[in-house]
């Protein structure tokens, strides 16, 4: 079994997916627009070029997602999406590129667990939290 985070936004996925690709250096590897898809006809003009479905690879791992209609939207709440990483001036530097335009609830720092430990919500509205062992 795999579990994978799928984000849901309202309009800019694709606009995230390629951040997070370049922040976490990930592949896109499938991007999906619902005007590319048999539902094209059935589809507003204006939201054709929205994505149906995106997956994003970093090494092993899959973070997935799409633009949910407006109808469908709801904010992220009550979750982060946890990345565990191994070396302290990784996830700094991952932290910093993550929180670019967001906003830190929790700076990346020591902690009694962790080398570093830090939480923030970027700009497109996606939790994090940056853990580092």
């Amino acid at each position: 079994m795999q579990l994978n985070p799928y984000l849901s936004f309202n309009g800019k996925c694709e606009a995230a997916f390629k951040f997070y690709e370049q922040c976490l250096g990930g592949k896109i590897g499938v991007i999906l627009t619902y005007g590319s898809s048999p539902m094209a006809e059935q589809t507003p003009p204006e939201w054709r070029d929205k994505i149906m479905h995106v997956r994003l690879t970093v090494g092993d791992e899959v973070l997935m997602g799409s633009d949910s209609p407006p109808e469908h939207y709801e904010e992220t709440k009550g979750m982060s999406v946890s990345l565990n990483i191994e070396l302290p001036e990784d996830a700094e530097r991952i932290f910093r590129a993550l929180s670019e335009n967001g906003t830190v609830r929790m700076p990346l720092q020591e902690t009694f667990w962790a080398a570093r430990f830090g939480m923030l919500v970027d700009q497109f509205g996606i939790p994090w939290m940056v853990n580092c062992e």
